[in-house]
């Protein structure tokens, strides 16, 4: 079944959406679990740096003076947990946006996706994403795809630091509101995660759940969301106004 749908924006989730869970739980992990360490000693004078450490050892409870390995212990929990901390995020984020600027990492998506968004792009929609991956990872990522630089493509970037959690609606309003669009009905959330498709819902959103087949959702209850298997399965139409 082919939903047809209008909207201005289509925001988009990544992982299990874009692209296949293991890209991220493998690929991109296991670029970043070796490194986390290195990167912390080795870039002593950056704000963002510290900052994630210090964050880190406040969430986790342990001292000021806690030593990289007890941190990276920490963060390495949180990996195992798939813990969608802000800390880890921007470290991992900042690892894997050098991993793809010296082409150690190429992103690879779903075959419908990217034929899909250039044509939503050029039928005037606006695209953005929303991740809990760091928004400098997702830039990242676009910039050295197995399609080339895909940056163009998107407007905007929205992670759990700048617009909030994924699974409320509080978070879907921050972004409607940066976006301009006042009027809910004219963006359109897609996702793999029922509950993040709840959030946005909760926002008044039109929403799209991707039910792919062997990822983790694949079975799950989305609701009253529509429910497709691929973007070739969902047309979006841009909007008057």
């Amino acid at each position: 079944m082919t939903h047809t749908l209008t909207a201005q924006w289509v925001v988009l989730d990544i992982e299990g959406t874009l692209t296949a869970t293991s890209e991220v739980h493998v690929v991109l992990y296991d670029y970043a679990r070796p490194r986390l360490g290195p990167w912390i000693d080795e870039h002593p004078d950056d704000d963002r740096v510290t900052a994630a450490v210090t964050e880190t050892k406040q969430d986790a409870g342990l001292p000021a003076d806690a030593s990289t390995e007890d941190v990276v212990g920490v963060l390495h929990s949180w990996m195992d947990a798939d813990r969608k901390a802000s800390p880890l995020k921007t470290l991992q984020g900042l690892i894997w946006e050098h991993g793809y600027r010296h082409r150690e990492l190429v992103s690879t998506y779903f075959p419908d996706v990217v034929p899909r968004l250039r044509a939503w792009k050029a039928a005037g929609l606006g695209l953005a994403v929303f991740s809990s991956g760091s928004v400098a990872g997702q830039v990242a990522s676009f910039s050295h795809t197995t399609e080339g630089d895909l940056r163009q493509l998107f407007d905007h970037h929205f992670d759990t630091v700048n617009a909030g959690p994924k699974r409320v609606a509080s978070s879907y309003a921050a972004i409607r509101a940066e976006l301009g669009s006042p009027d809910p009905a004219q963006l359109v959330f897609l996702s793999d995660v029922p509950a993040e498709l709840d959030g946005a819902a909760a926002d008044g959103w039109r929403t799209v759940g991707l039910a792919r087949p062997g990822e983790p959702f694949a079975d799950a209850d989305f609701g009253d969301h529509r429910v497709v298997t691929t973007f070739d399965d969902v047309r979006i139409e841009r909007a008057d106004g």
